[in-house]
């Protein structure tokens, strides 16, 4: 497997990007590693899971990691008060990575003087900005905790570990991985795979460091990407071998602006790695699909990479996730 070289030594910086390098540091992919295999993915998926961590009955996961506390320390982060939004707005047109694009149900009254539109969209996939819950995907038969998805999900919905049981909604400190930066390109090129050494040069280069109850935001340029070459569905993103990094380091919520794994991380599977760990064997909630490119341009500008996240999903009782509209707040 051919991967891309990456080699960062006393860092360029690209005029106007407002980030210093901070040190020397060098990382060198090589050229060829070994996949992670099925079995190493189900050995991870049972060592290194949350199941009982909160109790039986828990139906929060990763998400009990924001803590009051943690809730405090993001808060103290806001020193502008400038919200950002995290999210794309709705794809309108089909292409090759929005088969069900969004169609606008208007309604207008002249008669009333008012108008209105009608909600209809499927928001899981590779179109639009949403929220996976924690009954979205099974691993073998089980979701999150151990319990098997027969008991929880039918086609009325999911009696447990449903959209309303983030109804708080979910505040913490984030950190922007904005791996197109360091590497002093636009977008990273489709199938591109990230490794735990590469969010390791991003917290060398960014002078950042992830920890309990974190939010990672992972950048790849993606809508870069879009607007120069058009739609597709192949995206960069994380290889499997992350997996052990995202336990370590105790991340409650992970996000991208693709849709996290780059594709044949684990040759084999024919699930997508990154969501069947997260979700099932730590309870830790995705968010797909961001729009990163504004929060980029102001993190750089600030030269501050972390934030505090704001996400408030949709109360939908029984749903599998929510479209939503994060907001990150320097």
């Amino acid at each position: 497997m051919t991967v891309l070289r990456v080699s960062v030594v006393g860092v360029a910086i690209v005029v106007g990007c407002g980030l210093a390098a901070r040190g020397a540091s060098s990382v060198t992919q090589p050229e060829t590693r070994e996949p992670t295999t099925v079995a190493q993915f189900d050995q991870w998926m049972e060592e290194l899971s949350n199941w009982g961590r909160w109790g039986a009955d828990d139906e929060l996961g990763a998400a009990n990691l924001m803590t009051d506390a943690k809730r405090r320390e993001a808060a103290a982060l806001v020193k502008r008060g400038t919200p950002v939004s995290l999210a794309h707005d709705m794809i309108t047109e089909e292409g090759a990575d929005a088969a069900e694009p969004y169609v606008l149900q208007m309604t207008v009254n002249p008669d009333g003087q008012n108008s209105g539109d009608r909600v209809d969209v499927y928001f899981h996939g590779v179109t639009f900005s949403h929220l996976d819950g924690l009954c979205h995907v099974f691993y073998k038969d089980m979701i999150y905790n151990g319990i098997d998805f027969r008991e929880v999900v039918t086609e009325d919905g999911c009696s447990r570990m449903d959209t309303t049981a983030m109804k708080d909604g979910l505040v913490t400190r984030a950190i922007l991985v904005d791996m197109p930066r360091m590497r002093a390109v636009p977008y990273l090129e489709p199938g591109t795979k990230l490794y735990r050494e590469d969010i390791e040069a991003w917290e060398e280069y960014a002078g950042v460091t992830l920890g309990p109850g974190d939010a990672l935001l992972l950048r790849v340029g993606r809508w870069a990407h879009r607007a120069e070459h058009g739609p597709t569905r192949e995206m960069a993103g994380w290889d499997a071998s992350v997996i052990p990094f995202l336990a370590e380091r105790d991340i409650a919520l992970l996000g991208a602006d693709s849709v996290h794994e780059a594709p044949g991380s684990v040759p084999g599977l024919r699930y997508n790695p990154i969501h069947r760990f997260a979700i099932v064997a730590r309870g830790m909630n995705l968010l797909d699909n961001l729009d990163l490119e504004a929060a980029a341009e102001m993190a750089a500008r600030l030269n501050r990479w972390e934030f505090m996240l704001v996400v408030a999903p949709l109360r939908i009782p029984g749903g599998t996730g929510s479209p939503v509209n994060p907001i990150a707040i320097f």
